[in-house]
């Protein structure tokens, strides 16, 4: 793992193959190497969850912020972002993002813009080289399950701008740390009503309907376009812990 502080980005690509650290220990083709190799990343991991732990214990209330790293500046998502950042900022929390561009850089832009942590946990990735320039402290991480332990273990909730797969699995998967009572009082909103409104009407119409959810795991989200509802509903969480 890497880290930084200041603007100058720091690369998080793998192997000159292209290949990754999570690539290469999930990948069962072939003969296992486990007796040779894998104790060796069993060490790699345990030294990233320690530098993560030590770097992040200090800073604050905070609130991680996603979305799609395919957000052009200048659209409407990515406005959504430094607006969001800024007033979280504002209002005394630290933004973590995943680091990279689009609607991440616009949530580190507004943090670090309004005087703020403006944190960035980057992962290594074939495409992606460096931590986007607003991240004023960065951690770069190997193994994605590691990463996705500091946007839980370190923030008070989530905002979930309008993204992809990579911003599903960190929606489902905050949705089920609190369903299984993993987390508590970790408030989740989504931003982009006219993006989100379609999957929690799919959730509520196959879901919900087959009683594979509750109603109570639909009620965890909360679906807004006003930045100051944002902030209000996590100054409440913060306030009541």
């Amino acid at each position: 793992m890497t880290k930084r502080s200041g603007s100058s980005p720091r690369p998080t690509a793998g192997r000159p193959d292209g290949s990754t650290n999570d690539q290469r220990l999930l990948d069962t083709r072939g003969p296992s190497d486990w007796v040779h190799t894998d104790p060796w990343r069993v060490l790699k991991i345990q030294a990233e969850f320690v530098e993560g732990f030590n770097d992040l214990a200090e800073i604050g209330p905070a609130i991680s912020v996603f979305g799609s790293a395919r957000t052009p500046a200048g659209h409407r998502s990515y406005e959504m972002g430094v607006k969001v950042g800024a007033a979280l900022a504002q209002a005394g929390f630290a933004v973590i993002t995943g680091g990279g561009p689009g609607a991440m850089e616009a949530a580190n832009k507004g943090a670090a813009e309004a005087g703020g942590q403006s944190i960035g946990l980057g992962i290594e990735l074939p495409w992606e080289a460096s931590l986007n320039p607003y991240v004023t402290f960065g951690l770069n991480f190997r193994y994605f399950f590691v990463r996705k332990t500091m946007f839980v273990k370190y923030a008070q909730g989530y905002v979930v701008l309008p993204g992809g797969l990579g911003t599903l699995d960190e929606l489902f998967e905050a949705m089920t740390l609190v369903q299984t009572q993993k987390i508590t009082q970790f408030p989740i909103v989504l931003m982009g009503v006219e993006h989100w409104s379609g999957l929690i009407a799919w959730m509520r119409q196959s879901m919900l309907s087959d009683a594979r959810i509750k109603e109570s795991d639909l009620d965890m989200l909360t679906l807004t376009d006003d930045v100051d509802e944002v902030v209000d509903l996590m100054v409440k969480a913060r306030d009541a812990r």
